[in-house]
């Protein structure tokens, strides 16, 4: 009996040995993806964006910067579209696994963070007590995460908008690009009409008119809701005024729309309009034509004359960083952004041959931001831009702003093919938005 009792106790002891190693095993400081959960630092950053030669290479160049005063920092980078990233981040917060699936950084373009923001609270690190300094970037580019008054991310790239012109072009017609520098859109639109009966060609074209309004209405500090986040379309003087104007560029032949992007491209680059306006990303595409070295200059846009607020800057596109709340080492994301995004001339630098410009102001008083552009006949581009960049106006933007935007655009097309009531169309426009936003 006594050797029954003790071979049962051993094997009791054996169980609880296998249990205990299987329990090692399985909880053994590490979580699914490798992790160290009893590692009582992670030097690890772990980041979601896409396109390899410009975010993921501005990412890589922070991290080799920030390895030179901590080289134990690591740093994976994951491409991932912008779409996908929208999509895991639904998945993920609705299966309640966001632990297991987010990384410690994710990018977004600006016109939709805030969007991700109010739609998934409880994901996205409040920054504005990081020790981050907003205050040097541009006041409209940080608007872009700012939610309920709270900054939910780090600006990046700047999406100021430029005014491009063919010298060559405007010198046929008995214009230079001091004629074109701090104008309205009336005095625009007049040159515009002057150029294209002198020259045949139209001042500007785009891919329909979204990014053309976009640029329009941001540079007088335009929004379709109030600073409370209350639609308003129907009543709204700045949207109807961009409206009227566009309408006119259009009517004029002064605006060429395109029906797509290689459209848009091609006609740049074959000399058959005589310039561009958007966000300054554009001068990539405009520099694909080699042979048109010297033949370009830039400006800033002209100011949407009849309404309070407006300027003659602006911006279309660009996109921001933001830390999770799954980051294990908030601490240390912190600090590499002020140490990089947001503190390093060096680092912008680096990545302006990528010609992602800097949205951080103090980038421009570098010496790689002073030096002339060849292409642009000796113009100190990239010093303008950041400079154009801290005049943005600042807009709200709204979760729906993309909805607002595409309405709108609606909106003027039905007005300026099918012969619609433009009062009418923004009144449409609002009730489509209104009932996306279950109003």
């Amino acid at each position: 009996m006594r050797k029954r009792l003790m071979a049962l106790c051993l094997a009791v002891v054996m169980v609880m040995g296998i249990l205990a190693g299987c329990g090692s095993d399985k909880d053994n400081g590490k979580t699914n993806d490798g992790k160290d959960k009893n590692a009582e630092t992670v030097n690890k950053l772990t980041v979601w964006c896409w396109d390899p030669a410009f975010n993921i290479n501005a990412m890589n160049v922070a991290a080799d910067i920030y390895k030179k005063d901590h080289p134990d920092f690591e740093m994976e980078v994951v491409e991932i579209s912008s779409a996908d990233i929208i999509q895991k981040l639904s998945t993920s917060t609705s299966a309640g696994n966001t632990a297991d699936v987010l990384p410690d950084i994710i990018l977004f373009d600006d016109g939709l963070i805030a969007q991700e923001v109010l739609s998934y609270p409880d994901v996205f690190m409040d920054l504005t007590d990081s020790g981050i300094d907003f205050s040097e970037f541009s006041e409209g580019k940080v608007a872009a995460s700012v939610v309920d008054g709270k900054n939910y991310g780090v600006p990046f790239d700047s999406g100021a908008a430029i005014a491009a012109y063919r010298v060559d072009i405007l010198k046929e017609a008995g214009y230079t690009i001091e004629d074109l520098t701090d104008i309205t859109w009336s005095e625009f639109i007049k040159i515009g009409k002057d150029v294209k009966q002198k020259t045949g060609k139209a001042l500007l074209n785009g891919q329909s008119g979204y990014n053309q309004i976009t640029v329009m209405l941001t540079s007088c500090g335009g929004s379709y809701f109030d600073e409370d986040g209350k639609l308003n379309m129907s009543d709204n003087k700045k949207v109807k005024r961009v409206s009227e104007l566009y309408l006119e560029m259009l009517e004029a032949g002064v605006f060429q729309e395109e029906t797509g992007w290689d459209t848009y491209i091609g006609n740049l680059n074959n000399g058959n309009v005589a310039g561009a306006m958007n966000g300054c990303w554009i001068m990539s595409s405009i520099q694909a034509a080699a042979d048109q070295s010297g033949l370009w200059a830039i400006t800033n846009v002209p100011k949407v004359d009849g309404v309070d607020g407006a300027t003659n800057y602006s911006s279309q596109g660009g996109s921001t960083w933001t830390i999770t709340t799954e980051c294990d080492n908030p601490e240390l994301a912190i600090d590499f952004f002020k140490s990089t995004f947001a503190g390093s001339k060096e680092f912008y630098d680096k990545i302006l041959e990528t010609s992602a410009i800097s949205t951080w102001i103090p980038a421009g008083e570098s010496e790689t931001y002073q030096q002339e552009s060849e292409f642009f006949g000796g113009q100190k581009v990239y010093a303008t831009i950041v400079d154009f960049t801290a005049k943005i106006p600042s807009c709200v933007m709204g979760a729906y702003m993309g909805t607002a935007r595409t309405a709108h655009m609606t909106a003027v097309t039905n007005v300026a093919y099918s012969g619609a009531d433009l009062d009418e169309e923004l009144a449409a426009a609002e009730e489509t938005v209104a009932f996306e936003m279950g109003q």
